[in-house]
């Protein structure tokens, strides 16, 4: 009998067992840093905190709060910009492997939230007043994301974003890209 049981264990274990991923239903945590200009590595970033919820097909909704940090030069001065913005939209699976492993998805967001030009002060350092003002600003997002699993319930992503807001006196298009980290609960 012993040695019937040692090989019903052996044989199960045998049996290649694979995680769930993009499960219906099931809820995730994403952490983005990246950059808004090449050229200036350090100074013109932002962060990003995302909970997703999974739908059907490894498609998921999108809710996410982002800071953005973006400096201007101004003679020998640095002007600071900052964007505190909230994001909903859905992400489509456009392509993936049989196991989910490498997926490439494909996102819609709406944006809005609040800019600040130079901390709301107008006047500069050297007597010069600054004509574009802090406001509300809104618009819609697109997104394209690389996403891999490290384990069962690690992520790692490469995104590239483009942002299109209106309500600002700055640029209107803002292309990005970043990497991630998502955490699967």
């Amino acid at each position: 009998m012993k040695k019937y049981i040692i090989f019903l264990v052996l044989a199960i274990m045998s049996i290649p067992l694979y995680a769930q991923r993009m499960v219906y239903k099931q809820k995730s945590l994403e952490v983005n840093t990246g950059l808004l200009n090449a050229d200036r590595i350090g100074k013109d970033f932002y962060i990003n905190l995302t909970l997703n919820s999974f739908a059907k097909h490894g498609n998921y909704w999108i809710w996410g709060l982002e800071y953005q940090k973006k400096t201007a030069d101004y003679k020998t001065w640095n002007i600071p910009l900052e964007d505190f913005l909230g994001e909903a939209g859905y992400s489509i699976k456009l392509l993936s492997d049989s196991r989910k492993f490498i997926t490439l998805n494909g996102a819609v967001t709406g944006v809005a939230g609040f800019e600040s030009v130079n901390k709301g002060d107008s006047l500069l350092m050297d007597g010069g007043i600054l004509k574009n003002k802090n406001g509300f600003v809104f618009g819609t997002g697109g997104r394209l994301s690389l996403e891999t699993y490290i384990s069962d319930r690690v992520v790692f992503m490469l995104q590239g974003r483009i942002r299109i807001l209106w309500g600002s006196d700055l640029e209107r298009f803002r292309p990005s890209m970043c990497l991630g980290l998502r955490f699967n609960f």
